[in-house]
Order: structure tokens, then sequence, then C-alpha cells
């Protein structure tokens, strides 16, 4: 049976986001089917107000052509991120508007998150006690808001069954994409990416995707030692030398140092290494042997562990994502 998908349009909607359930799952075949008759998902757009206009993020409104009652009819209903949330996004609860068209669900229906959308479901109380996902700048503010959810900042998207949330915008595709997967197998899927021109699965977590840039000297009593430590990340650094930057003891500095950047000296040097890492990956040409030694992982095998562990993916793969195109190639 063809599956029916229903998705809410809130006032602020992102239309990046709005349109991603409408190309995934209305892209999805039946691989022996032929004709209309193909088609795995119905899919269908909705306001919690009558048939009408819906604004968005951008400077143009979409006309929602089904009111709130179209919830009733929807195997799935997916939640795409709007920047006008007000009490969901401040208060964590819904408005009576909202309330009113999630009384229109059946118990049954698998619900799905795209970015903060995802803060509509905790408001409805259906992430209390589940593991959920956002946009990692929003992680900390969810978690805060909702306590009673099981906030994971670092994964693409969350499958919990009948539960089902994303992290930021792109991230909307690998959910839809692992929809389709699981509901009708990989050879659909993959069908579905070849089309729309993504890949089928993506590795690492979010991650990846946040800048941490290394940072500027300051007031604090560990910055000397921060500035030198910067300047040969190449080279081997003992906590000994760097607390001699600063004439303490290395137990004085390992105190100091945390009470200023919240970790220690060996995981901060291990992080600004991964940082010039991925900037060497980025930018230049350099063998992954040579990123390794300019970064002060010494062999690629160290570097593939540390970037691992930080990004959720390889070296070669980070570098595949991210190298910038070189014109002319």
């Amino acid at each position: 049976m063809r599956r029916r998908v229903v998705v809410l349009a809130l006032d602020g909607v992102i239309p990046f986001e709005l349109g991603i359930p409408q190309r995934i799952f209305g892209l999805a075949r039946d691989m022996d089917a032929v004709g209309d008759g193909a088609r795995l998902y119905e899919v269908v757009t909705c306001s919690v107000r009558p048939p009408g206009p819906v604004r968005t993020d951008a400077d143009f409104s979409i006309m929602a052509e089904h009111g709130p009652e179209a919830l009733a009819t929807a195997d799935t209903v997916v939640v795409p991120a709007s920047y006008e949330l007000g009490p969901v996004h401040q208060e964590g609860r819904l408005t009576g508007e909202l309330a009113a068209a999630f009384a229109y669900i059946r118990p049954e229906t698998r619900m799905v998150s795209i970015c903060t959308g995802g803060y509509v479901l905790a408001a409805a109380g259906l992430l209390d006690g589940r593991p959920a996902t956002t946009h990692w700048s929003s992680a900390e503010h969810f978690q805060r808001l909702f306590p009673k959810v099981r906030v994971d900042p670092d994964v693409l998207f969350i499958d919990d069954g009948d539960v089902l949330t994303s992290a930021g915008v792109a991230a909307g595709i690998d959910l839809c994409l692992h929809i389709v997967r699981r509901d009708h197998g990989t050879a659909v899927a993959n069908d579905v990416a070849r089309r729309t021109v993504v890949p089928p699965h993506r590795d690492g977590g979010q991650a990846q995707f946040i800048r941490r840039p290394m940072p500027e000297a300051g007031l604090a009593t560990t910055t000397a030692a921060r500035t030198w430590a910067l300047g040969r990340l190449e080279q081997p650094i003992l906590l000994r030398d760097m607390a001699r930057q600063e004439s303490m003891s290395v137990r004085t500095f390992t105190r100091r140092f945390r009470e200023e950047v919240g970790i220690s000296p060996g995981q901060w040097l291990a992080q600004q290494r991964v940082e010039r890492a991925r900037q060497l990956l980025e930018s230049t040409d350099l063998s992954v042997d040579q990123v390794a030694r300019d970064a002060g992982f010494g062999t690629a095998t160290s570097l593939r562990q540390h970037v691992q562990a930080a990004l959720g993916v390889s070296p070669t793969v980070y570098r595949r994502t991210f190298r910038s195109t070189v014109a002319g190639r």
C-alpha cells in the first residue's frame, strides 16, 4: 500500500527543508511496477490553519492546500524547522493552535522532525525519555529546555522506532533516505539518492561540520602557553614545557588550564591538532602522512585515530567532503 506522508508547514518554515520530504519520498518507486502505481508514498503539505498561505523565512509564502485535518490521515508526519516557533522555542510548550492540530494525529503515526522541528515534537511530549538530535548550534538550548530528552548533538539523525529526529537542514535528506531504506529496502533508497544526486549514506556525524577556530591570545593566565604551543604543533610538546612558559609548576598549570579552558592540556592539544589537520586536509594537496606530521600526530595511523574519534570520519573521507575545488580541475 502507498504510505501517506503529511508535512506540517508552520509559519517561518525553511523552504529547503519543507521540500525535502516531497522530493525524497516523492521519488521513491516500486522497482517492479510501472506508471503511477509505482509510487510508494503520497506526500501532502498542510498548515495548522484552514488551507491558505504560510509564511516562510524567505521573501515568499507557500500555499498549503490542506488544513490540520490532513494530519489524521498520515502514516508519517514530518515537521520541518521554522523560525517562528514562539512559545515552542522559548518556553517549550505548544501554542493552542499547534496543540489542536496535533490532536488530529493518530497514536500509531510515525513522527519525524527535521532540524529544529524537533522542538515541536519535544514540546508535544513525544521525545520524553527518548534519544533525539537537532542542529548542533541549538543542541545545548534544546537540552536545557527539554531536560527529559536524551540529546545527542553529534549524529546526523536518530531512529527511535516511531519517532525520528534529524540534525540541521541537509541531514533531513539523510533521515528521509533512511526512512525509505527502512520501509522499502536499499535498492529503492539508492535509486532515490541517484535521482536526487546525493550520497545514499553519509559517514560521520555533525562534529565534522562544526568549526572550532583556534583561540586567539587573551588575558587568561595560560594564554602564553597556548600561544607557544600553537606555534609548534608539529613538534613534540610536553606538559612541563607548557607550564614553563607560565613559570608554573605542572600541577598548578594543569589546574589553572582546566579552570580556563574546561579540559586538560592534553585534550586541548589533541583538539588543536585535529583542527590543524582539518585545515590542511581542506586547503592543501599534502599526503595524509605529511598532514599527520605537520599537525603533530607523527603517523597517519595516529591521525586517523584522532580524526575518526573527533569527527566520526576518516581523514580521506573528510578531505573528499570538504576539499576546496581547485580552479581548472
